[in-house]
Order: structure tokens, then C-alpha cells, then sequence
């Protein structure tokens, strides 16, 4: 990804990138209506089916994983399952990858599955006190 892209900052934020990448529907508005067709399909077409299949992994695993043992991106993989068509499913989680991809190039930073927790926006449930306090 980094031989393709070269640097995050040729981008402003990861929808730019996503965009990029072809992983965003192709807009047909006019008179106030947005209409969104099919991907657009732009930009490197083996990255994209690299995401792709990444999203193909990650949907299996998160279709083999019960609910209370599922991590946060798990559980936001099985409720689209439930609700669009697979092709949907793999592109909305393809999508999801590639901002993730560009958020950590952007920043010189690793991956890290709890970085979501560090979000302002981020409901966290209260603190329960323990028994012995």
C-alpha cells in the first residue's frame, strides 16, 4: 500500500483516500436529490482487491464469532450483514480498512483494536463499583 500511495498526506482526510481507491458510490444528483449508484471503481484496481478480500476474511471471522465475544468491529460487521446484500457488506468493510489504513499512515502510528475507545464521541459505559469498594 505504502509502494502505491506513498505518503497519507496526499490526502486530507481517509474518505478523500477511499474515494481514491474506488471504494465510495458514484454520486447522480441533481435538483437536491442525492442519488448513489454502484462503486466507482477508480484508482489502483489491485489495492482495492486486496481490501476486498481482506473484508471477505474479516466478514467470516466475524460471522464465526458469538455476539457477547465479538469485538466492537465484529458487531458492527454482523448488524450489516443482517441488513445489505453481501457485495454491500464487503465494500462498506473494505471502505472501513482503507480509512483505517490511511489514519495510521497519516499519523506514523500501529494498529491498535482500542483506539475507538479514545474517541470523544465514544459512549462508554459507566463504571460499575466493585463489591469490595
Amino acid at each position: 500500500m505504502v509502494a502505491t500511495l506513498g505518503t497519507a498526506q496526499s490526502f486530507a482526510n481517509g474518505r478523500q483516500f477511499a474515494a481514491w481507491l474506488g471504494l465510495v458510490p458514484m454520486q447522480h444528483s441533481s435538483g437536491g436529490r442525492a442519488r448513489l449508484g454502484r462503486i466507482s471503481c477508480r484508482g489502483d484496481g489491485y489495492l482495492r482487491t486486496l481490501l476486498i478480500q481482506g473484508a471477505r476474511s474479516s466478514l467470516q471471522r466475524a460471522k464465526a464469532v458469538a455476539w457477547d465475544k465479538a469485538t466492537p468491529e465484529q458487531r458492527w460487521i454482523q448488524d450489516l450483514k443482517r441488513r445489505l446484500p453481501f457485495g454491500k457488506v464487503l465494500v462498506a468493510i473494505a471502505n472501513k480498512h482503507a480509512r483505517q489504513l490511511w489514519a495510521m499512515l497519516a499519523r506514523g502510528e500501529d494498529y491498535d483494536a482500542d483506539a475507538w475507545l479514545k474517541h470523544p464521541m465514544v459512549q462508554r459505559p459507566a463504571r460499575r463499583p466493585r463489591a469490595s469498594e
